[in-house]
């Protein structure tokens, strides 16, 4: 199962996965639109892609019953913005564009109040079909038309999210009572505005204005600039399909991402989210987010494993678009750790303690060395906070060094650190191996060092976005999964590449040294999709 997900294996481990992480001279670098910072490469290596985040123009009243020209002439508004962004855009030679999740229409519909701002949809794998040049073909199909014309108008892909309808008949055993199907759908168009593909959202958020597919839509479609690209919705990012089984395609390097997403920190921002999911895939995703801070939805990216190009913005009420050259065939961040010929005396204590070489005996809360000990602890005390609305375990993380050992139903997690300085912040190694049951359900094993909302232990899993901590650390623990997202954030909503990541002994492991602000989160975040 770990060749499933891990990108690259090292040849000659045997039995056992040896997979260590490129990255100590790597930067996540913050997002550049008006010129963006691009290294100079041939065209057939890089391709310019856009995302843009969204500042909605939403109908004041979602649950009112409105006619068809009222729906379209609010939608024209936000169209209107999107080729305002396509125009900019194709200035600077984009060859792909991603808008947000209900970005056109909004949301907070119910099925009948959200029917008038449906089009309706063909197929494209039965149809072939170019809106902008044949508009008569298909009634109620306004918004595909303005999609297509400024797909055309830009020279470009262009990937948005609308609400769509199909008639369906009472034979149908799946036909809902009003005799059509309405989807959360996502629409490809090449550069000449013909619809390439579509595809709907599967894993609905409680929406209750849309229906789930009979069967999940797995879209891959090609481009002659990047080659494949894969493409799903917002919550679909966190389950099997279709995210995951999109790349068991080995061709799949790129993801398109409209979504509509609410931050939840420490563990579940999404930028955090957006970056863990390209390292861990070894691959790029262009990430485009809702822009409504009062809601606590922001954060939209062009991410790859080794740079991210990013928007988190909580303060201002605007839109935001970002453009970067992107590698055709990403760079993934695996490889041999000990490229350069040395080891850290971090790493070698790391894997002392894998070893078991000075010995260590364990206990429930313990773990006593021989040997050279002097980066050991007295045992902290053990508490339980709520994180995420799960029920963590956890240590507090004391002094300027220490090894932690934190464990839950199975599932031990382990810290080895060292701090330059101390900050008056607590921080805590926590540990949840358990179904997740709140605004969502599905399995979860995670290991996570946080910066806790104040100095009691009742703080501990609390949002927050700044911090002063810094660490030098080694986070491990004994997964049952290997579908493991590496999250690293840091003060002021900034990301992080880890130095090191992969699998030693059977361990699941993250570490980083010279973090360039204080630390919020460093986790791994396992996903056991059987268990949901």
């Amino acid at each position: 199962m770990q060749t499933l997900f891990m990108v690259c294996i090292m040849s000659g481990a045997g039995s056992q996965l040896a997979l260590f992480l490129f990255g100590c001279y790597v930067v996540a670098l913050g997002v550049h639109t008006e010129e963006p910072r691009v290294a100079q490469h041939s065209e057939a290596e890089h391709y310019m892609a856009a995302v843009y985040e969204h500042q909605s123009i939403f109908t004041p009243s979602p649950l009112a019953l409105v006619g068809r020209k009222q729906a379209l002439d609010l939608m024209n508004q936000n169209l209107d913005i999107y080729e305002q962004q396509v125009m900019t855009a194709a200035q600077k030679g984009v060859q792909i564009i991603v808008f947000p999740e209900d970005g056109i229409h909004g949301f907070n519909f119910t099925r009948t109040s959200v029917y008038p701002f449906l089009d309706f949809m063909p197929s494209p794998q039965l149809v072939r079909w170019n809106p902008c040049l044949e508009p008569h073909r298909f009634n109620d199909t306004e918004v595909l038309q303005r999609l297509s014309c400024m797909a055309i108008k830009g020279n470009m892909f262009l990937v948005a999210n609308l609400g769509t309808k199909q008639p369906c008949h009472n034979n149908d055993p799946g036909c809902p009572h009003d005799g059509r199907y309405q989807f959360n759908t996502n629409v490809v168009f090449s550069n000449n505005g013909t619809l390439v593909d579509r595809y709907r959202k599967h894993n609905l958020y409680f929406e209750a204005a849309f229906d789930t597919p009979l069967k999940v839509d797995h879209i891959i479609f090609d481009t002659p600039f990047a080659g494949k690209f894969g493409i799903f919705t917002c919550f679909d990012i966190l389950f099997f399909d279709p995210a995951i089984r999109l790349l068991r395609d080995s061709e799949v390097k790129h993801v398109v991402y409209p979504t509509a997403w609410m931050n939840q920190l420490p563990l579940l921002a999404a930028i955090q989210i957006q970056r863990a999911f390209a390292v861990a895939f070894g691959i790029n995703l262009l990430a485009a987010n809702i822009h409504h801070p009062s809601l606590g939805m922001t954060g939209s990216g062009i991410h790859s494993p080794r740079k991210s190009f990013w928007h988190h913005d909580m303060e201002n009420a605007t839109g935001h678009l970002i453009i970067a050259q992107v590698a055709r065939n990403p760079l993934g961040l695996i490889g041999p750790e000990n490229a350069t010929g040395k080891m850290n005396p971090s790493r070698s204590k790391f894997l002392e303690i894998l070893a078991g070489d000075p010995y260590c005996e364990k206990d429930a809360q313990e773990v006593h060395c021989d040997g050279a000990t002097k980066w050991n602890m007295n045992t902290p005390p053990v508490f339980h906070s709520e994180m995420m609305y799960d029920n963590f375990t956890l240590v507090p993380v004391w002094g300027k060094e220490g090894y932690l050992r934190v464990c839950a139903n199975g599932l031990c997690c382990y810290l080895l650190y060292q701090r330059p300085t101390l900050s008056k912040e607590l921080y805590a190694l926590g540990v949840f191996d358990g179904l997740h049951t709140v605004h969502g359900t599905y399995y979860v094993q995670v290991c996570a060092l946080v910066k806790c909302g104040g100095l009691g232990f009742n703080t501990c899993g609390q949002e927050i976005t700044e911090a002063t901590g810094i660490f030098e650390f080694h986070l491990w623990g004994n997964f049952s999964t290997s579908y493991i997202f590496p999250l690293l954030l840091t003060s002021g909503m900034s990301l992080e590449t880890p130095d090191q990541l992969g699998w030693e002994n059977d361990y699941s492991f993250l570490s980083k040294s010279g973090l360039s602000s204080g630390l919020v989160t460093a986790a791994l975040y396992g996903r056991l999709y059987e268990r949901d």
